[in-house]
């Protein structure tokens, strides 16, 4: 766009339109701009001329975003965040700060984050929130798009431009209801294999690392059940015979709740690396800076407590042999 083109636009509609396409809803995005109802109904009207686009448009229960508005997105998280780090003069302070900490990770490593996170906020930042993103085939794109903050994840490759931390190593184990026929002796691979499984499939593409290692040995087990998240995996095996292997850091949030044991899996597709990853861009802003402060010592804390369940399923195995 030309620079004279630029002077001639107010650049707080760009707030607005932001606060729009987020709310989709007129009378609450007034409420976030701290403007009232007809104006915010006026910037919507200078913005579809702006645009030449109609950008909300009528829906069941409300409004649903145009193909513009959709396209228009990510380019206007990015210039939001850039003029946002331009105007800051003065020095992050987490005290005064406000928005949010986007979080992109599985349900369980919320779980298990989100508590410290949390604590931490309410602590050193009041204003800010937290917001879990869940998620899906389009990790790294969200990174580059100013969609998410951080991914917190089990994530071997990531492109140029993504810079990453590892927080710590986990290993695999099976999950099974209390007073499973199974959980009371050793689980030879015979006797795994026997069992049916569930495998939680976040992204929906590829094969689970225990179907990888399985098929080089020439054998399969049975996937009775695929979810794409934790808990709902969780609640068909607390019901059901079906068992699963995944991270222990994953499956000790379960443990807890004395509904389920864990086993050594016959089966070990090795450590599994959780780490934090970031845009580069990102790499010395001070919010981003000590946004993954947070993470790390949440991760930490994580850690920690990990190493005391993972001597109490070492001692879970040795009674099972």
């Amino acid at each position: 766009m030309r620079e004279m083109d630029l002077r001639r636009i107010d650049m707080n509609l760009l707030v607005a339109l932001n606060a729009l396409l987020e709310e989709r809803n007129v009378t609450r995005a007034a409420g976030r701009l701290g403007m009232s109802q007809p104006a915010a109904s006026r910037a919507l009207g200078r913005l579809r001329t702006l645009f030449s686009d109609p950008l909300l448009v009528d829906g069941p229960g409300g409004y649903l975003l145009s193909t513009r508005a959709e396209e228009l997105r990510p380019a206007l998280r990015r210039t939001l965040a850039g003029i946002g780090e331009l105007l800051e003069a003065r020095p992050f302070d987490p005290a005064t700060a406000t928005g949010s900490m986007r979080l992109l990770t599985t349900d369980l490593h919320a779980a298990v984050l989100a508590p410290h996170l949390l604590s931490r906020l309410a602590k050193e930042a009041p204003a800010i929130d937290l917001e879990i993103l869940p998620p899906g085939p389009t990790i790294m794109e969200m990174l580059g798009s100013e969609a998410a903050d951080a991914v917190v994840g089990v994530i071997e490759d990531a492109p140029a431009g993504i810079l990453r931390r590892k927080l710590f190593d986990d290993r695999y184990v099976t999950l099974m209801r209390t007073g499973h026929p199974a959980s009371g002796r050793k689980l030879t691979l015979e006797n795994y294999l026997a069992l049916d499984h569930i495998v939680i499939n976040i992204t929906g593409t590829g094969p689970a690392p225990v179907d990888e290692l399985l098929a080089a040995m020439g054998r399969s087990r049975r996937v009775r059940v695929r979810v794409p998240n934790f808990f709902s995996a969780m609640e068909i095996a607390a019901c059901s015979d079906l068992v699963m292997t995944l991270p222990e850091s994953l499956a000790r949030t379960a443990v807890g709740s004395a509904r389920f044991v864990m086993l050594p899996p016959p089966v070990d597709p090795g450590p599994i690396v959780l780490s934090l990853l970031w845009h580069a861009r990102h790499q010395d802003a001070p919010r981003h800076v000590w946004m993954r402060g947070l993470i790390v010592a949440a991760a930490q804390l994580s850690a920690a407590f990990e190493v005391q369940q993972t001597l109490e399923l070492d001692g879970e195995g040795q009674n099972a042999r």
